[in-house]
């Protein structure tokens, strides 16, 4: 797994590549923590172009990111999403919460429908 983050003006992107699973969560949870401090931004905007496969442990840092950053007013979204990877995040029920956008121009099912 390799991180990039960049400081924007609505928050902080961050660019994730590889994997994210329980052999680097830990290492995913507490570099994201650091740069959201350091940024002090409220708004995160992850980049998952790059991501290959992600699993529980994986969904469990980004849920506590959310639950950080929601009582504040700031929000994540996620960008470039594989079909594989939205699959998961759709199962686990992030889409609800997180507005989620697939690749290649596919239609996200986050914001907009309930369910």
């Amino acid at each position: 797994m390799q991180l990039e983050f960049e400081k924007k003006e609505n928050g902080l992107w961050v660019g994730v590549s590889g994997e994210l699973d329980m052999t680097n969560a830990d290492r995913f949870r507490d570099e994201l923590q650091k740069a959201i401090n350091l940024s002090t931004s409220r708004n995160l905007l992850l980049d998952f172009s790059d991501v290959k496969f992600i699993d529980s442990s994986g969904l469990g840092v980004i849920l506590g990111r959310y639950r950080e950053l929601q009582p504040f007013g700031g929000e994540i979204k996620i960008l470039g999403v594989s079909p594989h990877v939205y699959r998961v995040l759709h199962l686990s029920g992030l889409t609800k919460i997180i507005e989620v956008q697939q690749s290649r121009g596919q239609r996200s099912e986050a914001g907009g429908q309930s369910g």
